[in-house]
This record gives C-alpha cells, structure tokens and sequence, in this order.
C-alpha cells in the first residue's frame, strides 16, 4: 500500500502561520546585505560610528552627480534617533545619522536615502525612517566612495543644539541626561600606513581598543592566530587581547586596557601591534600546530552582532 501524502495546511492553521513566519524570515535574512559598506574608503569609521562609537560629526563630500543644494553632516545618533533632520539657519545643513531607530536590510541604501531627504526636505523636518527603495541608491553613490571621514569626536551631545541657541528645557534635559551616560571615546591615530579604524573608549574599570579592519575574515583571523601563536596578540604593557566581535561583514578585534593611562599613550603600542599583523597577513607559511590551536580558541571567543 503506498503512503499517502501529507496534507497541506490549512490556511487558517497555526502551521500555516509558522510555515508563513519562517519563510518571511528567510525571505529577510537572505535580503540583508552582509557587508553594506564594503568599496568605501570610510568603510571601518562607518561601521564603527554605526555600532558603537557614542558621539562623532563628519561633513560628507557628495558625489558629483548628486544636485546638492545643502551641506550634509553625518552624526552617531540624533535627538530620538530619527533618520536625518535639517537645522535651520542663515544656510540650512542636513544632519543623517547613522544609529537610527528604525533600520532596514541595507544601511548603506538606508543613508544614502536619509542623504537624499536632506536636499529637497525643509529647514526645521525631520525624517524618522529612512525611505529606501529595491534598486535604489546606495551610499557609494551620493557620496564620494574614495574620501574618508574627517571626524569630529564629541564627549557629549551639545552639538545636538545650533551655536548660540538655548534649547528649551525638555531638550536641555535629555542633552544632560545622555550626556551623563556617554562613555569618553577617543579614534586612535594609527599613522599614513595604519589599516581600519581603532577607537578607544573608557568603560570605568577598563578601556577598550576596538579595531575595525577590512581584510577578509578568514585571513584576518589567520593573521591573528600567527601573532597570538607568537605571542604578539597584545598593545604592549596593560593590555590585553579580550576577543573579536564580526559586524557588517568585517572583523572587529577588542583589547582591554588599563584605563589610567591617556588614549594617545595607546598609539605608539597600535602602530607597532598593526606592523605584527600586516607582517602575518603577508605570510603565506603553512599553518604550524600551534597557530591552529590559536585560531580554534579565537574563533571561539568570537561575537556576531549582525
């Protein structure tokens, strides 16, 4: 006797509905894009400003085929994380930012579309999700893919306030109240042969160095587990190497540091620590039993964000 097929559920069943669920979250999984930024010279400052660098400004250079009608500033977050605003003034600015509220599968359509907004909205909107299309515009293309970001680091959220206004006391309370919670950060200076993007950031008991870096994941972590094997996986006296976290498509290697000690002292230690690596990344020795067993205890110790 043959078997007899199963049944298909039925519409209004809780099976149909799980079936439905699971395939809308395929459906959302495979469209996000895993590394949004990839091809920008900014790529490692994007990703950091977009997952945790606290406060810092840029003014974006647009891209010569954008009809630009005011300067954009691109911000970590803005007051009640909307998606962009334009201040008003004797010259209106836009301001994007990239921690927002409401996020869809691309960041990088997700900005270049609050960008857009920016340039046809009035002084005083503001833009609370960003209103990117299938196809549509990509961050490469309203800005200019080749020039970094020439960052400025705040230790707190004045800046949310044009000079020489006083805000009412609603807004002048949550600038205190953020300011208050805001942890100071530092972006290292790593030299004109330094790779990625190193932020320091003093958590109260320790400091942190997080490192985004654009090499391919595999030969990173490669080049990590040689220096580790060799024991250089360290930025000198009063560090430590606390693991590794992949976001947006790239690595992100984390020290701990001793917080006493002035985030330009960590310079000098990151440039020599960057030279370990790039020596390491160079190499193309077979891999010796050591360096494996460091790469299978990195790698497990590593964090996926998204």
């Amino acid at each position: 006797m043959g078997k007899s097929k199963r049944n298909s559920p039925k519409p209004d069943s809780n099976r149909a509905q799980r079936l439905a669920e699971r395939r809308a979250a395929q459906e959302q999984a495979s469209a996000v894009v895993t590394r949004p930024f990839e091809g920008l010279a900014a790529e490692c400052d994007l990703v950091a400003l977009r997952e945790f660098v606290p406060s810092a400004t840029a003014t974006l250079k647009l891209a010569p085929g954008v009809a630009a009608q005011r300067e954009v500033t691109l911000a970590t977050v803005l007051p009640g994380a909307v998606a962009a605003l334009v201040r008003a003034g004797d010259e209106p600015v836009g301001f994007v930012g990239t921690q927002m509220q409401f996020r869809g599968a691309d960041p990088s359509a997700d900005i270049a579309a609050a960008i857009l907004w920016t340039q046809s909205a009035e002084p005083g909107e503001s833009l609370t999700a960003p209103e990117a299309v299938e196809g549509g515009p990509r961050l490469a293309d309203v800005i200019d893919p080749g020039a970094d970001l020439e960052l400025t680091v705040h230790q707190d959220f004045d800046w949310w306030v044009p000079e020489g206004v006083t805000p009412d006391p609603q807004v002048a309370a949550t600038i205190e109240q953020a300011k208050q919670a805001i942890m100071p950060s530092a972006r290292l200076d790593l030299g004109a042969d330094g790779v990625g993007a190193a932020w320091w950031v003093d958590a109260g008991e320790k400091a942190h160095v997080r490192w985004v870096r654009p090499e391919d994941e595999d030969a990173l972590m490669l080049a990590l587990a040689r220096v580790h094997a060799g024991g250089g996986l360290h930025m000198g006296e009063g560090s430590r190497f606390a693991g590794s976290f992949r976001t947006h498509g790239v690595l992100v290697p984390v020290f701990d540091l001793d917080p006493e000690r002035h985030p330009t002292e960590w310079e000098a230690p990151a440039r020599e620590f960057g030279a370990r690596l790039a020596e390491a990344l160079a190499s193309d020795a077979p891999m010796t039993s050591e360096e494996r067993r460091s790469r299978d205890g990195l790698r497990s110790r590593q964090v996926t964000l998204r």
